[in-house]
């Protein structure tokens, strides 16, 4: 049977470039992404649950790929409300996880 293909980027303009984030998928971590970075992985047709986080927050999403399906996902560490109020109180502020599925690319 044909593998499927699992990528997830960060790269979109509403990331605030700061802290990591962790991907795994099926409890396997794949990759520690910084802004810019992208990782992908062949694995089995059927169910699999990507996972990513930035230590503080988790984002999880279950997928079902198809033999030879492309799964493209854009992550982004993003700041939230009362981020930037605690940024100037405190020094540090939430940064909250987007996981959402994309367009898959271009081969």
């Amino acid at each position: 049977m044909e593998p499927a293909r699992i990528t997830v980027s960060r790269r979109a303009p509403a990331d605030v470039r700061q802290r990591q984030l962790v991907v795994s998928i099926d409890g396997a971590t794949v990759a520690t992404l910084l802004f810019g970075d992208a990782v992908t992985r062949e694995i089995e047709a059927g169910d699999h649950r990507i996972r990513v986080h930035n230590t503080l927050v988790w984002k999880t999403l279950d997928v079902t790929l198809a033999p030879g399906e492309h799964a493209a996902f854009s992550a982004v560490n993003r700041a939230g409300w009362g981020t930037y109020s605690m940024l100037s109180l405190l020094g540090v502020g939430p940064l909250y996880v987007s996981l959402e599925r994309q367009s898959p690319p271009d081969n």
